[in-house]
């Protein structure tokens, strides 16, 4: 009867070491993926997406602000939409304005696997917070708009007359300073920064001037005291926000 309880004994440390191994091998490999993997690397719309916060930029926007050079705005003279291009430009095979809905809406529905157009998605809007179910149609496209967050016309009197032509070509087809957004809201905003118009949701303000932040920086533009006064009021409310990147930028 002892040998036959030893017997058993030993049978059953070696199921429970096997078992065991086992689990510290699932541990150890679900711990590797979480950190080949990090969580929270999330779009403008909390999608992982091209144009997602990147898990490794340690700039705080509130310190990105400080460097901005604070000016007057310059006069309009001179100002036309075609100083930034004619129309949206082309990434890849789509024209930009796709490229973007595609990256920002889910459920998307294109023409074909080689058409690139949107025919319908959904739209979580970050500037309401309300969810708009677009359709493609000559009474409904502008329903879902793409914004320039940070205006053409804003940047052309903060420092864009000075840049040479292409690159503003390249501003206004940044996926950057692009995001999808309800068509009546962007209405509301038209060419305003941020001491004239701020998203009515206010869960993504800090956001969104952390990306005109980013922006401005980018291409040196410069902001009003009131502006750079307007984002830093905002900013004081989530001093840990970082400057948002484009992990895949556009080339046009």
């Amino acid at each position: 009867m002892a040998e036959r309880k030893r017997r058993l004994a030993v049978v059953l440390f070696i199921v429970v070491s096997v078992l065991g191994g086992y689990a510290y091998e699932a541990i150890q490999q679900r711990n590797q993926e979480s950190v080949q993997q990090p969580a929270g690397v999330l779009g403008v719309n909390g999608e992982l997406g091209p144009s997602s916060l990147n898990s490794e930029n340690t700039v705080l926007a509130r310190d990105a602000l400080r460097e901005l050079e604070v000016k007057g705005r310059a006069p309009k003279t001179g100002y036309t939409r075609s100083q930034f291009g004619e129309g949206w430009g082309s990434a890849g095979a789509c024209d930009v304005r796709n490229f973007i809905l595609r990256r920002d809406l889910t459920s998307v529905v294109t023409k074909s696997d080689t058409d690139c157009t949107v025919l319908s998605g959904k739209l979580d809007d970050p500037y309401t917070g309300k969810t708009i179910q677009f359709q493609r149609g000559a009474n409904t496209s502008d329903d879902v708009q793409i914004d320039h967050v940070v205006a053409l016309s804003d940047a052309w009197q903060k420092g864009a007359q000075q840049m040479e032509f292409q690159a503003r070509v390249q501003f206004a087809n940044d996926a950057l300073n692009l995001l999808a957004v309800d068509g009546e809201a962007n209405g509301q905003k038209s060419d305003s920064d941020a001491a004239s118009w701020l998203p009515p949701n206010k869960v993504y303000r800090c956001m969104y001037v952390a990306r005109q932040v980013a922006v401005k920086q980018k291409y040196s533009l410069w902001v009003t005291q009131a502006e750079k006064d307007a984002i830093a009021r905002v900013l004081s409310t989530c001093p840990d926000q970082r400057l948002p990147v484009v992990s895949q930028p556009l080339r046009v």
